[in-house]
């Protein structure tokens, strides 16, 4: 297998946890800037209610922030030189079904026509892979699918 495969596959995901975390940042700037106008708007209960609307909005974007600090830190231990002995994290793994990249989830990249999918190691199929090696069979969604290579 190509090593810069699995560079790019690692610079997506490193590219979707920034978005995430711009998208993010963003937001919870609108929201600040909508409770600093609500805060200088009219008095009563309809204020109350939006400026609660807002500080909830604000929280659930406060939680999400926090996932995506925490994916981006696991990110950040993922090894660009992974075993190729059995299928880790950082691992690509080609099977007769699919190509998967053990990393975090971020969703499915073409390379040169190919096809990848990336997924975190606590997914239900990345559980399976995990410790497989080549020529292994595992069984997701009743489909059967066997390790041809590992990157």
């Amino acid at each position: 297998m190509d090593s810069s495969v699995k560079q790019q596959l690692y610079a997506f995901c490193k590219v979707f946890i920034g978005k995430r975390l711009e998208r993010i940042n963003s937001n919870i700037d609108s929201l600040q800037e909508a409770l600093t106008s609500e805060t200088k708007s009219s008095a009563g209960d309809k204020h109350e209610t939006g400026r609660a609307m807002i500080q909830l909005e604000r929280e659930k974007l406060g939680n999400q922030l926090a996932e995506a600090q925490l994916l981006q830190e696991l990110f950040k231990k993922i090894p660009l030189q992974a075993s190729l002995s059995k299928v880790g994290l950082g691992s690509v793994v080609f099977t007769d079904q699919q190509n998967y990249y053990i990393g975090i989830s971020a969703g499915e990249l073409k390379i040169n026509g190919v096809s990848y999918f990336a997924i975190a190691p606590n997914t239900p199929i990345g559980k399976l892979l995990l410790g497989k090696t080549v020529g292994d069979m595992v069984v997701f969604n009743t489909r059967q699918m066997v390790i041809q290579q590992l990157g």
